[in-house]
C-alpha cells in the first residue's frame, strides 16, 4: 500500500516548507509542475497537496477531474488544498474548482504545524482504509468466484446424480413392470392350465358316455328289428357324433397332443366346420367361405387343423366388436424354394377379418408365446402361436398380413398331397360283422365300468371270449395268470396309464397284440413305454371294434394304424 504524499505548490517555498513539517511521518514527494503531480497520480499514492492558486489553472483542474472520474468505485482520493485567507466570499469559479476535486481539506493560509500534520494523517488514514476496502473486495470478488465454481460443480454433480438416478428409477420401474407382465403371465397361465384340467377331465368323462350311448345305439339296431326305430337311432347317432366332435375339440384345447397326419380334404373339413364358425363368430358377423375348385388334398391332423382355424376365427371375432365379415378362403400355389419355404405345392388357407387391423410395430410379435393384444384374462396370448406351431410341424408355415384400419388376414402353407389320393371316407368301409370268427380270448382293461361292458357286450355279440378289468393292477394279475390272445386297454386310468399296462404286460408275457382304445392319449408317452401300439379313437360303433380287433389279431403285435370311431 502506497502512503506517499504528493506535494504541488508552484509559488516560492511553500513545498519545501510542507516538505520539512511532514517528512518526520510522512514519505513527501514535491511536484514542481501540474504534469509531474499527474504523472505521480497515476501511481499509487495516499494524498495530495497542492496550493489555491495552482488550481487557477482550468486544464490543470479538468484533468484532474478526469483523473479523479477515472477512479474504480472503492476510491476516494483525498486533497488537502492550502487556501489563501479571502476577505470575502470566493468566486464561483473558485468553489466549482474545489467541488471538482471532490474530497477536499481547505486549511487556509497562514497555518500552524500541527493543523498541516493532523490533516496530513487524517488523509493518510483515509487513504489506507480505502486501500483496505479494495482489499476486502478483492477478497469479496475472489470468494464469489469460487462460490460460483463451486456451485457450478454442485450444481452440475446434482443433474448428474439426477439423470443416474432418473435412469436407475426409470430401470427399476421397467424392471417391476416386466416382473409384474411376467408374474400377470404366469398367473393367467396357471389359470389356464387349471381350466385346461377341468375341461379335459369333463372332456373325458363326457366322451366316456358318448361312447355308452354310441355303443348301446349300436347294439339297439342289432336287436331292435322294427323299420320305426332306425330313424330314431340315426338321429341319436347323429347327435352323439356332434357331441364326440365337441368332445375332441375340447381335448385338443385342454392338452397338448401329438400330431396324428392324415389325408384331409381342407375344402370338405371347412364346409363341415361352417356351422361351428358361425356359432363362435356370433350374431353380429358375417362367416364366408371363398373355397378354391381343387380338392385341396393335405397331409395333416384335422383336428389340430380345426382347431388352428378356429383359434383364429375367435381372435377375427375380437377384432370386430362391432360386427363385419369373416372371410375364409383357400388356393392352391407353387413356391419357390427359400429360407421358410421348401419349393413344391402348397394348400394355402387363408382367414381374413374387418377388423381393426394390427399397428406394424407388433406384427413381428404376433406369433410370439404369450404375446397378446387382448387385456389380461381375456386371452392367454397361445392361439397364434399354436397355429404358427402346428403349420411348422405341418411342413408348412403361418404369416399374417394387416394394415391398421384394414383388417387382418393369417395364412396357413401346408403341403399339397396328391390330387388323386383317397381320403379317409373313400377307403373301403369297415367290414360287417362277421358271422363266425375264431375262438380268441380278449381281456377288457377299462376303468369304467359302463364303457367297458358295452365294449365287452358288443365282443361277445362279435363272437370273441372276452375277461374283463377295471384297472390296471387287476387286468396284469389277469394277464399274469392267463396269457390273452388281444388286450384292448383304456389309455386315462387312475391307478396306471394304458401305456403302462401295456409295457408291463409285454414284460410279464412277451409280444401281446394290443389295443389301445381312448379318446384321448399323450402320444409321446405311449411310444415311449409301448411303442405303437392300434389306436381306436372313443367313441367307436361295432364294426369299427370288430375291424381293429381282426387286424390286430392277424398282425399279431397289434402294430396297426390309429383308427377312428363313429
Amino acid at each position: 500500500m502506497e502512503v506517499r504524499v504528493l506535494v504541488h505548490a508552484p509559488r516560492g517555498r511553500d513545498a519545501v516548507v510542507v516538505q520539512r513539517v511532514l517528512g518526520a511521518d510522512h514519505a513527501v514527494t514535491i511536484c514542481a509542475e501540474p504534469a509531474q503531480l499527474l504523472a505521480r497520480l497515476q501511481e499509487a499514492s495516499a494524498a495530495a497537496i497542492v496550493t489555491e492558486e495552482a488550481l487557477a489553472d482550468e486544464s490543470f483542474v479538468h484533468a484532474l477531474a478526469e483523473w479523479l472520474a477515472s477512479q474504480p468505485a472503492w476510491s476516494d482520493y483525498p486533497f488537502i488544498v492550502l487556501a489563501t485567507r479571502q476577505p470575502g466570499r470566493r468566486s464561483a469559479h473558485a468553489i466549482a474548482s474545489l467541488r471538482s476535486l471532490g474530497n477536499v481539506i481547505l486549511l487556509e493560509r497562514p497555518l500552524n504545524a500541527e493543523t498541516l500534520v493532523s490533516a496530513a494523517d487524517a488523509a493518510v488514514r483515509a487513504r489506507k482504509r480505502q486501500y483496505a476496502t479494495r482489499q476486502h473486495l478483492e477478497e469479496i470478488g475472489r470468494t464469489r468466484t469460487e462460490v460460483e465454481r463451486l456451485n457450478s460443480e454442485l450444481e452440475a454433480r446434482i443433474r448428474e446424480r439426477t439423470r443416474e438416478l432418473a435412469s436407475a428409477n426409470d430401470r427399476l420401474m421397467k424392471e417391476i413392470a416386466e416382473r409384474e407382465r411376467a408374474q400377470a403371465a404366469l398367473t393367467q397361465g396357471q389359470k389356464m392350465e387349471a381350466i385346461g384340467r377341468l375341461t379335459g377331465g369333463i372332456a373325458h368323462d363326457f366322451n366316456n358316455l358318448l361312447h355308452v350311448v354310441n355303443m348301446n345305439l349300436e347294439l339297439i339296431t342289432l336287436y331292435a328289428k322294427e323299420e320305426k326305430v332306425k330313424p330314431v337311432v340315426d338321429r341319436a347317432r347323429s347327435a352323439a357324433r356332434r357331441g364326440a366332435k365337441l368332445t375332441g375339440q375340447l381335448l385338443s384345447f385342454a392338452r397338448s397332443q401329438s400330431l396324428l397326419p392324415k389325408l384331409t380334404r381342407v375344402n370338405a373339413l371347412l364346409v363341415g366346420m361352417k356351422d361351428l364358425l358361425e356359432i363362435s363368430a356370433g350374431p353380429g358377423i358375417q362367416v364366408e367361405l371363398e373355397l378354391c375348385d381343387s380338392q385341396a388334398s393335405v397331409v395333416v391332423d384335422s383336428s389340430q387343423l380345426e382347431m388352428a382355424v378356429l383359434n383364429l376365427a375367435v381372435n377375427s371375432r375380437d377384432a370386430m366388436p362391432e360386427g363385419g365379415t369373416l372371410k375364409i378362403s383357400t388356393c392352391t400355389q407353387h413356391r419357390a424354394e427359400d429360407a421358410q419355404l421348401k419349393g413344391g405345392d402348397y394348400v394355402v388357407v387363408t382367414v381374413t377379418d374387418t377388423g381393426q387391423g394390427i399397428p406394424p410395430q407388433l406384427l413381428s410379435k404376433v406369433f410370439d408365446p404369450f404375446f397378446t393384444t387382448k387385456p389380461l384374462g381375456s386371452g392367454t396370448g397361445l392361439g397364434l402361436s399354436q397355429v404358427y406351431g402346428f403349420a411348422r410341424q405341418s411342413g408348412g408355415l403361418a404369416v399374417v398380413r394387416s394394415q391398421p384400419g384394414a383388417g387382418t388376414a393369417v395364412e396357413m402353407f401346408f403341403p399339397a398331397a396328391p390330387a388323386d389320393a383317397p381320403t379317409r371316407s373313400e377307403l373301403a368301409p369297415p367290414p360287417a360283422l362277421p358271422q363266425r370268427v375264431e375262438p380268441r380270448n380278449i381281456l377288457v382293461v377299462e376303468d369304467d365300468a359302463d364303457v367297458r361292458r358295452v365294449i365287452v357286450e358288443c365282443l361277445r355279440l362279435i363272437g370273441y371270449s372276452v375277461t374283463e378289468a377295471p384297472n390296471g393292477a387287476e387286468g396284469l394279475a389277469a394277464i399274469a395268470n392267463h396269457k390273452p390272445d388281444l388286450l384292448v386297454v383304456d389309455y386315462a386310468m387312475p391307478d396306471m396309464t394304458g401305456a403302462e399296462v401295456i409295457s408291463k404286460a409285454r414284460e410279464l408275457v412277451g409280444d401281446l397284440p394290443v389295443i389301445l382304445a381312448t379318446g384321448y392319449a399323450d402320444m409321446a408317452a405311449v411310444e415311449r413305454l409301448a411303442g405303437k401300439p392300434a389306436i381306436l379313437r372313443k367313441p367307436f360303433d361295432i364294426n369299427a371294434l370288430g375291424a381293429a380287433v381282426a387286424t390286430a389279431l392277424e398282425t399279431g403285435l397289434g402294430k396297426v394304424p390309429a383308427l377312428s370311431g363313429a
